[in-house]
């Protein structure tokens, strides 16, 4: 694979990805260079490179005529050329966000569900939380007992307002994890090895355990059982400042377990919140029944595998 410019940057879980299905990825710079010497390093590149190949346009600026004549007439020779936007969209399931604000192509497709996907999102929220009470009401006792037992001063419950559709606020309910407090009044990231998680609490974390509570706030319609994660209002203003579209992730009602939460990790900066809205908003531009399949499953294999942090 072939990388032109980098408008956006990889991080290590798409290159982990990515490596698996691209054995050797050669980057091309391309801002202020000639276009010859770009088509050059190109030619030079496929030269040395045996096997099927694939080139990326990584770039927001407008691309030289001269260039995409040289890319097309590659389509004759069977290698094929993408732009940033539906490689990421095609290999690594995300949607791009690109610096330029101003570019509302990238909202057209960012919409609420159907009426009919709604009537089909409900009916896996009723089937999926009927199941998931039945298998894990024992574990959820459980989870009280070991909460009373390592952190006895505190409420089993943690209640925090979370960012919903539309904007609105609502009470999320999970089990708490942390300490009582832990936070002094300053919102802060959680992350891993994080000091204020007592013991119980990081197995809940990992197997997302102190999610279950959540149940409730499906039942109430505040939430689906797959969704993008409810965030607070703090971190939600924050965000809005610095990441282009990030309200977009609230036409839909917010979940329990969701495409961003199975493929990336607990974030701790905006870096991380962008990527997350990245994989969100892929999630709602192509929500369908097989995606929604897919989520439950990898949740499955997070939960047995404690693969969460």
């Amino acid at each position: 694979m072939i990388v032109i410019g980098d408008s956006y940057k990889f991080t290590k879980y798409d290159l982990e990805k990515l490596n698996k299905k691209f054995p050797q990825i050669v980057h091309i710079s391309y801002k202020d260079k000639n276009v010859k010497d770009v088509i050059k390093a190109i030619k030079q590149t496929l030269d040395n490179e045996k096997g099927k190949k694939l080139i990326v346009l990584n770039t927001d600026v407008p691309v030289p005529d001269e260039l995409i004549k040289y890319l097309t007439s590659l389509e004759l020779e069977g290698i094929s050329f993408l732009s940033i936007e539906h490689f990421l969209e095609k290999y690594l399931h995300k949607c791009y966000i690109p610096e330029n604000p101003n570019d509302l192509s990238f909202l057209e497709d960012i919409k609420p569900y159907s009426k009919w996907q709604y009537i089909q999102k409900r009916f896996i929220d009723f089937f999926g939380i009927f199941w998931l009470f039945f298998f894990s009401w024992p574990v959820m006792l459980y989870c009280v007992y070991r909460i009373k037992k390592e952190s006895p001063e505190g409420p089993i419950f943690f209640k925090q307002k979370r960012v919903g559709k539309n904007g609105k606020e609502f009470v999320c309910i999970k089990f708490r994890s942390m300490v009582p407090d832990a936070e002094k009044g300053k919102p802060q990231f959680a992350n891993e090895d994080d000091p204020r998680v007592f013991k119980w609490g990081v197995v809940m974390r990992k197997t997302r355990l102190d999610e279950l509570p959540q149940m409730w706030n499906i039942l109430k319609g505040e939430m689906h059982l797959i969704g993008p994660r409810p965030e607070r209002k703090y971190w939600v203003e924050q965000f809005e400042k610095v990441i282009p579209y990030y309200n977009e992730r609230h036409v839909v009602a917010p979940g329990i377990t969701g495409w961003a939460q199975v493929n990336y990790p607990y974030g701790a900066n905006v870096e991380d919140a962008k990527q997350k809205l990245m994989y969100d908003l892929y999630y709602i531009k192509n929500w369908n029944i097989w995606l929604e399949l897919k989520i439950v499953w990898k949740t499955a294999m997070t939960v047995i595998m404690k693969k969460g942090v």
